[in-house]
C-alpha cells in the first residue's frame, strides 16, 4: 500500500510508503484520520489481500457492492455513487506489438470527501504516471480528490490513443497484404486483429458516457475542474471514433480479402477448364481411332498418322491461343 497526503495548494504533497503489512495499513489510515484543514489523502493498492480490504472498507465506509466490484476486477467501465463516495471503474489497456494483441487490466477509483483510493489489477500501473503528472503540474491539486481522478483518466485515455495508433499501423500492413500481388491468406490475422479491436471497443465505448457525466453541471467538484475533464472527454471521444473506424475498416478489409480469395478460385477454375478443353480434342480423336474397327477411313493411308497428330496439335494450339487472348491462361 502507498499513501500520499496532499494539501489543496499548488506544490504541496507529502508521500508516505506504507508497504504491504497490515500494521502499516493501519498506520496509513491513522494518518488519514489526522488530516488537517485543506488536506486529502490518496491510498493506492495493487491486487489487495482480503485483510486489507476488510480494514479499508470498515474505515472508509465503502459499500460492500463497490468493494466486490474492486475485488473481482472484471467490471465494465462505470460510475456509481454510494452516499458520499463515488466509485469509478476503468479498464487499463496496452498493446503488445510482438503478438499484435490488446491486453486489459482494471483500475477502481473511490472518491470520498477527503480521500482517494485506487485499486489496480493487471501488470500495467497507470498511477505511477499519475503521481508524476501531479508532481509536475500541481495546480490541479486545488480541485481536491477530483484531481487524482482526472489524472487517472488522463493517463488511461492517453494509453488508449497510443494503442489505437499501433492497431492502425497493423491494419495498414494487413491492407497492403490484402491488395498485394502475392496470394497470401491473411484471414486468420484479420480475425485476430478484429478480436483485439472488439476488446478495445469494450474498454472505450462504455467509458464515454461516464466521462460525459463528469462535465455536467451537477458534477461533484468545483466548476474550475470541468474544463480539465472536458479535455479528457474530447480525447476519449476522438479515440472512440478511431476505434469505430478501425472496426469498420477491418470489416471492409475482410470482405475485400474474401472477394480476392473468390477471384483466385475463379481464376484457378478457368485455367483448369481451359486445359481440360484443350486436352479434350486429342482425347476425342484418339478415342475415335482407338475403336479398332476394320473398315475405318485413313487406316491404310501412309500419311494418316501424321495428319491426325497434326490436326490434334493444330486444334489444341488454336484453343490455347484463344484462351490466352481471353485471359483464361
Amino acid at each position: 500500500m502507498e499513501c500520499v497526503i496532499f494539501q489543496e495548494q499548488p506544490g504541496r504533497a507529502r508521500r508516505v510508503d506504507c508497504g504491504q503489512a497490515g500494521g502499516e495499513c493501519h498506520a496509513a489510515l491513522k494518518r488519514l484520520r489526522e488530516l488537517g484543514e485543506g488536506e486529502f489523502g490518496w491510498l493506492h493498492l495493487d491486487d489487495p489481500a482480503q485483510p486489507e480490504w476488510e480494514t479499508l472498507a470498515a474505515e472508509l465506509g465503502l459499500h460492500p457492492l463497490a468493494v466486490e466490484d474492486a475485488v473481482q476486477a472484471h467490471q465494465r467501465p462505470k460510475c456509481e455513487r454510494y452516499d458520499d463516495v463515488l466509485a469509478v471503474a476503468l479498464k487499463t489497456l496496452w498493446y503488445i506489438e510482438e503478438a499484435s494483441a490488446v491486453e486489459t487490466g482494471q483500475v477502481m477509483v473511490f472518491l470520498g470527501p477527503r480521500f482517494v483510493l485506487t485499486v489496480r489489477h493487471g501488470p500495467v500501473d497507470p498511477t505511477a504516471d499519475v503521481a508524476r503528472r501531479l508532481a509536475a503540474d500541481p495546480t490541479t491539486v486545488a480541485f481536491g480528490p477530483a484531481s487524482v481522478l482526472h489524472a487517472v483518466l488522463d493517463v488511461v485515455v492517453d494509453a488508449y490513443s497510443d494503442a489505437a495508433g499501433k492497431v492502425r499501423q497493423d491494419l495498414t500492413e494487413l491492407e497492403r497484404c490484402v491488395f498485394s500481388s502475392a496470394r497470401d491468406d491473411v484471414t486468420e490475422q484479420i480475425y485476430s486483429l478484429k478480436r483485439e479491436v472488439l476488446e478495445f471497443r469494450d474498454a472505450v465505448q462504455p467509458l464515454v458516457p461516464v466521462v460525459q457525466g463528469f462535465i455536467a453541471p451537477s458534477a461533484p467538484w468545483p466548476q474550475e475542474a470541468v474544463p480539465y475533464f472536458r479535455d479528457v472527454a474530447d480525447h476519449l471521444h476522438r479515440t472512440d471514433t478511431e476505434v469505430r473506424s478501425l472496426d469498420e475498416l477491418l470489416n471492409s478489409v475482410l470482405n475485400a480479402h474474401l472477394a480476392r480469395v473468390g477471384t483466385w478460385q475463379n481464376e484457378d477454375m478457368r485455367r483448369i477448364s481451359a486445359w481440360a478443353a484443350i486436352l479434350a480434342i486429342p482425347t476425342m480423336v484418339a478415342g475415335v481411332y482407338g475403336m479398332n474397327f476394320e473398315h475405318m477411313p485413313e487406316l491404310n493411308w501412309s500419311y494418316g498418322y501424321p495428319v491426325a497428330v497434326g490436326m490434334m496439335a493444330t486444334a489444341a494450339g488454336c484453343l490455347y491461343r484463344a484462351f490466352r487472348r481471353n485471359g483464361w491462361l
